[in-house]
């Protein structure tokens, strides 16, 4: 009984106070009560619950019945393959469960309060991606398909750790950047046992990681170019009220392009891309994407822009409206209304000639031509800033649509963040004036909660403009240090996805049936020869010379177990 003193509530309880009459309370539940109705729920679904912690050791009697995690949802509980084979915690984990004073229960629930707000900052984070049982993955298979999108940020997860990725030694990155720069190939072995203590796996890894920039501004984020407003808005820009500095660096982002060209005409690169404030070329050399010769992508383009195109003389088609209207015809097969509409377009300023046979021609006032034309191109002007405006260019044309790039005058804003910036130059190997740099690669450990306990979770994040070369490269990889089994979710720019559009091809009935399987004739035979010297792994080169699948878009997530490849778009 409390003693009397002025002031004293004879209500107040002490904390031990407070934890024998829970313990009692657990007791009563085992002894004479009902089971508590989360635990007979959990009893009912068959979840394991961990026991609560006992007074052993301060002398108690019996051990408290077990009681589920209040933090804990019994319907969304993490699974995990293998409950049985999983070892007890160990470290601090194992250490606070092993608490047994008066405030053990309180300890307890810290422990899974603490857990949980871990889980929450980590997936707030990483942006993990969770998949619903409705998703559709792809059939197995030990290759990716090509994508010809620039990635932004990869995140790789493994049960095996990636600590042979982080803090390389100076000789090691010296070693990976010259292996870079004189094109060395590198095969590893198919399952590395320790890969931490394997130089050469490092070295490659580094290699993996270089690509090639113009121009380059250590201030200024040069990727992506598209929507980079807000993050370019501040920085230092001298050259945005100098026409004389606008003029220099626009006559060396010229050379840098032309030199760019010339190496990819040659087949000594494969390809490079060009990110401008509005839209973003592609270009690839003959062999690549099932094309015998250079072709190009432009996405997303206007009306205008087209027209200027048309006006110099390049020769373009719209390959995702062309094959809508192929899919369009083989469904409603109806010719007399197409060349019913053909006619009506052409001859539609003659279609009113009727009116002056009834002598009404001077009440009704016929459209101007320049209405008659916006209306033929409303379909142009609707499918502006789209992927459907997607523009390929193919063969010689790619010269005069380099020379058009070179002088055309919208190509770099006048105003805003990025007035007087040339556009931006990506290449997986060295060009004139070019600026070596590193994508940016950690690797991150944490807990994540398992039936049984706490489980290891390895991950590792690699940002920067991840071109299709680097992304095909750091899988072959992975494959071998993380023994065949890794998850990853890729985060494409997305204005770049509409890249993986399959190009229309004139080959004869045979060959489109062969092509159409995704491997391309040429590239089995030619490809890796003409391309040799390219600076690219063979395998990395016979990926690119697939035909592309994925249409509009771009490979979101994928899975290897067991050396086999599922992917989603």
């Amino acid at each position: 009984m409390a003693v009397s003193v002025p002031g004293y509530s004879p209500s107040f309880k002490r904390p031990p106070e407070i934890v024998r009459l829970r313990r009692k309370r657990s007791r009563s539940y085992g002894a004479s009560g009902p089971e508590p109705a989360p635990r007979r729920a959990a009893l009912e679904a068959g979840l394991p619950l961990r026991p609560f912690p006992t007074a052993g050791g301060r002398g108690g009697a019996a051990a408290t019945v077990a009681r589920r995690n209040p933090f804990a949802r019994l319907d969304n509980r993490p699974r995990v393959a293998d409950v049985a084979g999983e070892e007890p915690p160990r470290g601090p984990q194992r250490a606070l469960g092993l608490l047994s004073d008066s405030n053990g229960e309180n300890n307890l629930m810290w422990e899974e309060a603490s857990h949980e707000r871990t889980v929450i900052a980590l997936s707030q984070k990483s942006q993990h991606i969770s998949f619903s049982e409705s998703d559709t993955w792809s059939s197995d298979s030990t290759e990716l398909p090509v994508d010809w999108s620039i990635k932004t940020r990869l995140l790789f997860t493994s049960s095996q750790p990636f600590s042979w990725a982080d803090h390389l030694k100076a000789q090691e990155e010296a070693q990976g950047l010259v292996q870079h720069c004189r094109a060395v190939e590198v095969t590893l072995p198919q399952n590395i046992q320790e890969a931490t203590l394997c130089a050469e796996l490092r070295c490659a890894f580094q290699q993996s990681l270089v690509y090639w920039l113009h121009p380059a501004f250590p201030w200024l984020p040069m990727f992506p170019r598209i929507g980079a407003d807000r993050r370019v808005a501040g920085k230092t820009s001298p050259w945005s009220n100098d026409e004389a500095l606008q003029h220099t660096l626009m006559s060396d982002w010229a050379v840098s392009l032309t030199s760019l060209y010339n190496l990819l005409k040659t087949k000594l690169c494969p390809y490079f891309y060009i990110c401008t404030y509005q839209f973003t070329v592609l270009f690839r050399a003959a062999g690549l994407a099932g094309s015998n010769v250079i072709t190009a992508l432009m996405s997303p383009t206007t009306r205008g822009l087209r027209e200027a195109m048309k006006n110099e003389g390049i020769e373009f088609s719209l390959p995702l409206l062309e094959e809508s209207a192929r899919k369009k015809k083989v469904q409603d097969p109806n010719p007399e209304y197409e060349e019913e509409q053909a006619v009506s377009d052409e001859d539609e300023e003659e279609s009113f000639s009727w009116l002056e046979e009834i002598g009404v021609q001077d009440q009704i006032k016929k459209p101007d031509m320049l209405s008659i034309k916006l209306r033929k191109e409303k379909h142009e002007v609707q499918m502006d800033h789209r992927p459907e405006s997607v523009v390929l260019v193919k063969g010689l044309n790619t010269f005069t649509l380099l020379n058009f790039l070179i002088n055309c005058k919208s190509l770099v804003a006048t105003s805003g963040a990025q007035a007087g910036l040339p556009p931006t130059l990506l290449s997986p190997i060295a060009f004139r004036g070019a600026s070596m740099q590193m994508l940016k690669a950690r690797s991150i450990n944490v807990k994540t909660q398992a039936l049984s306990g706490y489980r290891d979770q390895f991950s590792l994040e690699i940002t920067g403009p991840i071109m299709p070369h680097a992304l095909h490269s750091v899988t072959m990889l992975l494959r071998s240090s993380q023994r065949g089994s890794f998850s990853a979710g890729l985060y494409a720019h997305e204005p770049t996805a509409v890249f993986n559009v399959c190009l229309p091809l004139d080959k004869e009935p045979d060959e489109v049936s062969r092509l159409s399987c995704g491997l391309c004739p040429l590239a089995e035979k030619d490809v890796l020869k003409d391309l040799a010297n390219c600076g690219l792994h063979p395998k990395t080169l016979e990926q690119l010379s697939q035909m592309p699948l994925l249409g509009k878009s771009s490979l979101r997530s994928v899975d290897m177990s067991n050396y086999v490849f599922n992917w989603r778009s």
